[in-house]
């Protein structure tokens, strides 16, 4: 008999991050002395087989929309993912489905518990070790990431614990901060200072005000080689349209579709020549059903799909994909630690640290997602939940 799920609990909980702080913006940057509290949730997916699936991640938009459609799942056969996964998405067809993410990782992870399987080998595992990128904090003006020098000094550091890639995130935050010119001096001092031996990304998160502020910073990249270009323009990520035209008057590649939501959407930007590499996202694209779906898709127009941000879920959908080039780990900054929370035991950790002398990190082949969570210090952190049965 298939495990039928019998009960679903969900967790709010919050964590510090020491020396984080805010540039007015909504960027999180460094800032000694400040600590930022972030919220996240989990979710444990119970069954009468005594297997139980658990993920955490997510936000309070993506579990409020889950909320609507979790007692669907009461009742079901839990390895039925593809079913389920198709009747919330039209279940949620009113909103962006960032509510699917969490719950499908769950049944991934109970599946690969049932099958006594790594997720990725359920998935027909490519690779063992991943290669991995450095993927910063935005700008700040306290001591860390505050000056071209700096982030080029940071991108050397990197290069020299093994990291393949480096990617910026730059100057945000409020009216004064932004500062094009800035943005620019920093693609060129980190590009004259390791552009010959690492792949160089840049990531503005929107924060260029117009078309024509991209282009300077994408014409920077051009001169430098970047490897791709992402997310630029205050656009939101979205319009079809304005990136092809950057593609049209760029050499560097562009990274669309981070912002968008679903297959069907992503299908579309490719078809529209609106961007070079494409993006997923497990918790963000409708869960580890989803992201394979974007990165199958991908590949099936001869493009590379790179997944969006750590985390194990992340870690085994790379491993089974082949068009895909490096793992994020992000955010990193020579001054702080990364915002990832401290919920694994067993050594699991996505760390500036945590890459091999040869840039990769390793892929869980525990069963399901391959780690274990601390479930003690999150009931210590608990401040709200569900439970569905």
């Amino acid at each position: 008999m298939a495990p039928e799920i019998t009960r679903i609990e969900t967790t709010e909980f919050s964590y510090p991050l020491e020396d984080v702080g805010s540039d007015t913006g909504f960027n999180l940057v460094y800032d000694p002395g400040e600590t930022t509290n972030r919220r996240l949730f989990s979710i444990r997916i119970h069954t009468d087989d005594d297997v139980t699936g658990e993920f955490i991640g997510g936000n309070s938009p993506a579990f409020a929309e889950f909320h609507e459609v979790a007692d669907y799942l009461i009742g079901k056969n839990a390895l039925n993912r593809e079913r389920h996964w198709s009747e919330m998405k039209r279940g949620l067809r009113k909103y962006d489905r960032m509510g699917m993410g969490p719950v499908d990782v769950a049944l991934w992870d109970l599946a690969g518990k049932y099958y006594d399987a790594s997720i990725s080998e359920l998935l027909g595992r490519y690779r063992d070790r991943l290669p991995t990128y450095a993927s910063t904090y935005h700008a700040d003006d306290n001591g860390g990431l505050d000056s071209p020098e700096a982030y080029a000094d940071f991108a050397e550091e990197c290069r020299e614990m093994g990291y393949g890639g480096f990617k910026i995130h730059g100057w945000g935050g409020s009216d004064e901060r932004r500062d094009v010119d800035r943005e620019v001096e920093t693609v060129t001092a980190v590009g004259e200072r390791v552009g010959d031996d690492m792949d160089l990304m840049i990531d503005p998160a929107c924060e260029l005000e117009t078309f024509g502020d991209t282009m300077k910073v994408g014409r920077a990249c051009d001169e430098q080689e970047f490897f791709w270009l992402e997310d630029p323009y205050r656009d939101g990520g979205i319009s079809q349209h304005g990136h092809r035209k950057l593609r049209q008057n760029l050499d560097t590649p562009l990274l669309q579709t981070e912002h968008i939501r679903g297959l069907e959407v992503h299908t579309d930007f490719v078809d529209a020549e609106a961007t070079d590499f494409v993006r997923a996202d497990p918790e963000y694209d409708a869960g580890i059903t989803g992201a394979m779906k974007i990165a199958h898709m991908a590949e099936g127009h001869g493009l590379d799909v790179e997944i969006h941000s750590p985390g194990p879920a992340q870690r085994q959908c790379m491993a089974a994909i082949r068009n895909s080039n490096y793992y994020e780990m992000a955010l990193v900054n020579p001054e702080c630690d990364n915002t990832q929370p401290p919920i694994y035991e067993g050594g699991y950790e996505d760390q500036l640290d945590t890459v091999d002398e040869d840039g990769t990190v390793p892929v869980p082949d525990g069963p399901g997602l391959g780690v274990e969570y601390d479930w003690e210090f999150i009931d210590e952190q608990k401040e709200g939940g569900r439970t569905y049965e």
